[in-house]
């Protein structure tokens, strides 16, 4: 790049303690050369932060600052970009000060003194170094360009050196010829010995202008039978001189590289003398590398199609068993995280460090473009999928996996038109079959795991069954986890849903009771079966013993309290088809009222549970159902003081009787039942009921007093 011109802005970091000096300073620098562009800080730690921030091209600093001297500043600048221009511009001037930041590597040294000449000669040190910079970046910049094409030229050699026919490496030679080295025309043509002519085989989708698919070379036609007949590359800086008024017009250069025997490469551009040395050295690597996979492919041809079948038999025991490997590994290590993050770094680790895989990364089942886990990618691939979102093909693999709930394969990246933006990505990772695993347990879905493997079609269909396998082994380890953290977490959201079905077992129930009901708890049993407290408006109804017969869900009732104003049951059932739900998303049923053919059910959802599919779920079974309200709830133990849960410390019996009890009414005043009637309706005699209830009151009552400030234990 050539030295900075009055018209390209140059952005100015000038650092100064004192703010009159420096907004001074600013001042005459943009007069004395106006493509200045100055910014003003008055602390090492604002001059720092603007560096980070880019487009500094250069620093202008004092020496003698309160909190970190110039010397100091530039150390910490050349911290972030070792070549960017800084520039000493100080009052406190001395051959000492001045050896020790030529020794510090500063770009120029410059002491304040009065009048308008020292701006001058500053203007002229920023104007300098800004343009050797820009031309040392421009000149890195061109470097690493080169490395990354010959990287990715060296990427697409095992693409040939793999591909199955001839046809796909004249492909793969235009596509790499298009996508890396960005050349605009690209045309393949391949030798019929039968015809002795060159035939058309693919070309670029910027050709289509200026070659004819249909367009055959014999012997004597052009530059480019002369090539393929000499052997070797010709170069045409300007073919319009002698295709005045021909179709190849627009052609303007083009650089022709036979194929060996196998055909010719013709790579075109649309202006005069349109490649360089560095390009046209590009071509040729390109060319030979081609040349090389069309002799293997000449010569393996018949071999192969004898072979292929015992070789994929082969291939695909030895990955299923990699696989089966990988596996044991994967759900070793899970078994052995805690939480769903833990669970899935793990994954993406182990998958991505093994053969078969050479990254991995998780999909959470929310906001699939947004990776929660990755390995063998960096996090500017991660950052590119969530850029894209739901254009992103991994994306679309993912929602298809979930939506389907099987394995989703690519099984080549550069052959599927939806990763045509991500080819060139493919070619520099070395991945060419891409796979989405769903993450699935229970019913609930937790998201796929994005896998990149190297080779075309790498992925076998007993391979991805046991990928589905292990998908669903994660899956049942988040749900885990995440049941874990449920129980500690103080966080639930409620939700209120209305059912009107018929079938609906608190409609059922308040339609052959003929009263209106509220559910007062739900006591799990010990025995598998479930306690519904339920209290009856009015008086005990007759038909309380009918409920049995006519509900097979119910095992038994009991009459716990009867007065005139309300009934109290306990209603033991096996099995309601709700609570099962429920229990699938880790919900929990806190409330229902019925009456007049409709019940209102509360149901306490812990965060990580997606209330959509809760929702659903439940419509599934009974249609006529609507959520009605949704609220968010946080709740704190008093004080905080209490860790844990204070039920932790319970048996299953004391916890049982002690839920009996409140349910029942046992703790009001005045009672509405007794240690016997609990005692009957757990099956159980009173004076096991009453040690039970006491034990557990205990319990609870140590657990408390030890968390007191003033107690003793």
């Amino acid at each position: 790049m050539s030295a900075p011109t009055s018209t390209e802005r140059i952005s100015v970091l000038l650092v100064d303690n004192e703010p009159s000096f420096v907004q001074l300073a600013a001042e005459m620098l943009s007069r004395t050369d106006e493509s200045f562009d100055v910014t003003t800080v008055t602390t090492a730690p604002d001059a720092l932060a603007a560096v980070e921030d880019g487009g500094v091209e250069c620093v202008v600093s004092d020496y003698d600052m309160p909190t970190m001297t110039g010397l100091e500043l530039l150390e910490a600048v050349r911290e972030q970009d070792e070549n960017l221009p800084f520039v000493l511009f100080t009052g406190k001037g001395s051959e000492e000060i001045a050896s020790e930041a030529i020794a510090a590597g500063v770009t120029g040294y410059l002491q304040k003194k009065s009048g308008r000449e020292q701006y001058t000669l500053l203007a002229n040190q920023i104007r300098n170094a800004v343009a050797q910079y820009r031309a040392e970046t421009e000149l890195r910049q061109s470097e690493q360009r080169y490395e990354r094409t010959l990287t990715g030229l060296h990427e697409t050699t095992r693409d040939l050196m793999r591909a199955g026919t001839k046809e796909e490496i004249y492909r793969a030679l235009v596509e790499t010829a298009g996508d890396i080295l960005d050349v605009p025309i690209v045309a393949t043509y391949r030798f019929e010995p039968t015809t002795a002519a060159l035939e058309h085989v693919a070309s670029s989708p910027g050709s289509s202008d200026t070659l004819d698919s249909d367009r055959r070379y014999e012997q004597g036609d052009g530059e480019i039978w002369a090539a393929f007949s000499s052997g070797e590359l010709t170069y045409v800086p300007d073919a319009s001189a002698d295709r005045e008024g021909t179709d190849e017009l627009r052609r303007r250069s083009e650089v022709i590289v036979p194929l060996g025997s196998h055909g010719v490469l013709v790579t075109g551009s649309e202006v005069r003398e349109g490649f360089d040395e560095t390009m046209t050295e590009l071509i040729q690597i390109l060319a030979a590398n081609t040349e090389a996979a069309l002799d293997r492919a000449e010569r393996e041809q018949l071999l192969r199609e004898h072979d292929r079948r015992l070789t994929r038999k082969n291939e695909e025991l030895t990955r299923l068993d990699h696989t089966n490997e990988l596996v044991r590994d994967i759900t070793q290590g899970v078994a052995q995280a805690t939480t769903r993050n833990e669970i899935e770094e793990t994954v993406c680790a182990r998958l991505a460090r093994g053969d078969r895989y050479i990254a991995a990364w998780l999909a959470p089942d929310r906001d699939p473009s947004d990776p929660s886990a990755w390995a063998g990618i960096d996090e500017a691939y991660a950052d590119r999928i969530r850029a894209d979102g739901e254009s992103a093909p991994e994306v679309s693999l993912v929602n298809s996996a979930l939506d389907e709930e099987r394995v989703r394969v690519v099984s080549n990246v550069l052959d599927d038109p939806s990763w045509n933006p991500r080819r060139t990505i493919a070619l520099t990772h070395g991945f060419q079959t891409v796979l989405a695993v769903p993450l699935t347990g229970r019913e609930r879905r937790y998201g796929a795991v994005v896998i990149y493997a190297t080779a075309v079609d790498a992925v076998a269909e007993r391979e991805r069954d046991v990928l589905r396998e292990l998908g669903e082994v994660i899956g049942h380890a988040i749900r885990t986890a995440e049941r874990m953290r449920a129980m500690v977490t103080d966080q639930r959201i409620e939700l209120e849903l209305v059912c009107r079905d018929e079938l609906f077992l608190f409609n059922r129930l308040c339609e052959i009771l003929d009263r209106q009901l509220h559910l007062e708890g739900i006591l799990e049993r010990t025995r598998g079966e479930r306690s519904l407290f339920v209290r009856l408006a009015d008086d005990e109804p007759t038909a309380i013993d009918s409920l049995v017969d006519e509900l097979a869900a119910v095992a038994s009732v009991s009459v716990i309290s009867s007065g005139d104003e309300s009934t109290l049951l306990d209603v033991t059932v096996s099995s309601t088809n709700v609570l099962e739900t429920l229990a699938e998303f880790d919900a929990r049923l806190t409330g229902a009222v019925a009456n007049a053919g409709e019940t209102t059910v509360t149901v306490v959802v812990p965060p990580h549970v997606e209330t959509r599919s809760l929702v659903e779920a439940v419509q599934d079974q009974y249609p006529d159902t609507e959520l009605t309200a949704r609220r968010e709830h946080t709740s704190e133990l008093a004080g905080g003081r209490f860790p844990g849960r204070l039920t932790d410390v319970l048996t299953d019996k004391q916890l049982e009787a002690l839920q009996s009890a409140h349910y029942s009414g046992f703790f009001d005043w005045p009672r509405e039942s007794t240690g016997e009637d609990l005692a009957e309706a757990l099956d159980i005699s009173p004076p096991t009921f009453h040690y039970h209830l006491r034990a557990a009151q205990r319990k609870l009552i140590d657990r408390v007093l030890e968390g007191r400030p003033d107690s003793k234990g």
